[in-house]
């Protein structure tokens, strides 16, 4: 049996008539660059993350780096996040020109500890904190809230999920959301949105995607060029009337994976109490014999990832910063050991057991 770790093409074919109809729409209309199809999906989205405004763009990198220029981090700055993520997340903070700051993981939901955090906050002056909800789980953001300091949420694998009951996006002064074409909501292309509850700050964000002007011509701020397309907009808004029905199936794929890999040979961490809606845009094991185990599934037809194989504290680029092997231990040890497995809604339980079967004859 062949088991992909995802499989896009047969989603697609299942909205393939309605996306060709939309696109050619488009298409037709010659309006391509935000408009109306964008304004819409802004509106939806918010709502569905509990969020009063949204601010689409082009790429969910970009839209951590306008959450930064819209709260005015800059040079000299220090923003607190985790060093076990995308690089975009710490990239986001550099090209602001501030500093990014890290602290260790909690090794049960992969996101960042919130008592590091406040030791951090204490340490140095932090001008905003960004904390990531990886895998599709929500990180413990109440304590880092009662800081008083800004929190932009790093949600780009998290829509829908929920901290306490409360919405990813709608929590922070900000959120990030991503719509690259293998996320949970997943674009035709590259796509961002942005989320907050703060009026002017949605109208901040407004113009610095068009290089800092609300008005043709005139420029408030210095922005950059990041406007999302109707394109991608009319897609988006298709799929994610589907989405609740996806991130369920995930659910309960989840589910049936900690069902079958019970007494295997892998770690399966449950989701904390705290994250009341976890969407599994990632189902994440842990093996102490990680790479063999990899190429073992490999073997047998079966594809997985590693998110992330190299903290971004011991990435080359980030040599200046100081830091050592060693410095953030449990997310060392979740670079060697996290392997993710297939999670998409489509996978068939015979798909699963092929897999779970798999692993225990590791």
């Amino acid at each position: 049996m062949n088991v992909p770790l995802l499989d896009l093409k047969t989603q697609y074919a299942s909205l393939r008539e309605d996306i060709v109809r939309e696109v050619t729409r488009v298409l037709d209309s010659q309006r391509y660059i935000l408009g109306p199809e964008v304004d819409a999906l802004e509106q939806e989205l918010a709502a569905y993350s509990n969020a009063q405004f949204g601010v689409g763009c082009a790429n969910g990198s970009d839209a951590l780096f306008l959450a930064l220029l819209a709260l005015e981090v800059g040079p000299g700055d220090k923003v607190l996040t985790t060093p076990f993520t995308f690089f975009a997340t710490a990239g986001a903070i550099s090209r602001s020109g501030a500093t990014p700051v890290f602290v260790d993981i909690d090794p049960q939901t992969y996101n960042i500890d919130p008592a590091q955090a406040l030791k951090a906050v204490q340490k140095h002056k932090i001008k905003a904190i960004l904390p990531v909800h990886l895998y599709g789980g929500a990180a413990d953001l109440d304590p880092m809230l009662g800081t008083g300091i800004p929190v932009i949420e790093d949600a780009a694998q998290a829509i829908g999920s929920e901290y306490k009951g409360r919405r990813a996006g709608s929590i922070g002064a900000v959120g990030c959301f991503s719509f690259y074409p293998t996320k949970n909501l997943g674009g035709v292309g590259d796509g961002g949105l942005l989320t907050t509850n703060d009026s002017a700050l949605a109208s901040k964000l407004k113009a610095l995607r068009e290089h800092g002007g609300r008005t043709r011509y005139l420029h408030d701020w210095i922005g950059i060029n990041s406007r999302l397309d109707a394109i991608q907009a009319v897609v988006l808004r298709l799929k994610w009337k589907h989405l609740d029905e996806w991130s369920g199936r995930r659910q309960c794929n989840a589910a049936l994976y900690r069902e079958l890999l019970q007494g295997s040979s892998v770690d399966v961490p449950e989701a904390a109490s705290y994250q009341t809606r976890h969407i599994y845009n990632q189902f994440v094991i842990r093996s102490r014999d990680r790479d063999r185990l990899r190429q073992h599934l490999a073997d047998n037809g079966i594809g997985t990832e590693i998110y992330y194989p190299v903290p971004l504290h011991l990435q080359k680029c980030y040599e200046s910063l100081g830091y050592r092997e060693g410095a953030f231990p449990e997310a060392e040890r979740a670079a060697k050991e996290v392997i993710a497995l297939p999670i998409y809604p489509e996978l068939t339980q015979e798909q699963i057991e092929y897999v779970a079967a798999a692993i225990k004859t590791f």
